[in-house]
């Protein structure tokens, strides 16, 4: 069994057309030379172990699934790279993710009991509470929250759009919102519940 072809050959115009063709020895021959450079790269990116070998293991998975669209206008080695940085940022987006629902789950498991009602239930809100005075507090406790939440809940709550005309507004999706607003209403809550004393 002859050595599959080094880099060396992948500079040869017929070895993209392999590629594209799937070609079993010259597809190897890129795992064989990359794969070391993609867990090195992966490990230099701060990937665990386990997670630099998930993310190498998806990124010849995506080479060899897509590799009839290879036309071998930049370097195999560009191209594969390209993949994997598509991949380590969507492995970065989804522990974000995830790591944000756990942030939510916390608040929600501390505010609310197993019943899904408040914990300790907020300040009532009649009307006569709306004077002057407690308008600059309400005022005051907006004034930190980040502009996407502060707009969100402006425009639901004062404005009283509904959340389909928000989410074309503020171009989220209908879960965005969803937590936008959740954010929004919990930060205020908190800092009246830490003004009220002052009342």
């Amino acid at each position: 069994m002859s050595r599959p072809p080094g880099p060396a050959a992948f500079d040869d115009p017929g070895f993209a057309a392999r590629i594209r063709a799937r070609d079993g020895e010259a597809i190897r021959a890129v795992v064989h030379a990359y794969l070391p450079h993609i867990l090195r790269a992966a490990r230099g990116a701060g990937l665990n172990r386990e997670r630099a070998e998930d993310v190498a293991q998806e990124t010849f998975k995506t080479f060899i699934e897509s590799a009839g669209r290879f036309e071998g206008r930049s370097h195999v080695r560009t191209w594969v790279f390209g993949i994997f940085y598509r991949k380590v940022s969507e492995m970065r987006r989804a522990a974000q993710k995830e790591e944000r629902g756990e942030d939510i789950d916390e608040v929600v498991e501390s505010r609310f009991d197993t019943r899904g009602m408040w914990a300790r239930p907020p300040l009532a809100a009649d009307r006569d509470t709306y004077d002057s005075e407690i308008s600059r507090y309400i005022e005051g406790c907006m004034e930190p929250l980040p502009e996407n939440q502060r707009l969100a809940f402006v425009l639901k709550e004062v404005e009283g759009m509904n959340s389909e005309e928000i989410c074309k507004t503020l171009d989220v999706t209908r879960t965005n919102l969803g937590v936008l607003l959740y954010r929004a209403r919990n930060a205020l809550r908190e800092c009246l519940e830490r003004l009220q004393p002052s009342w």
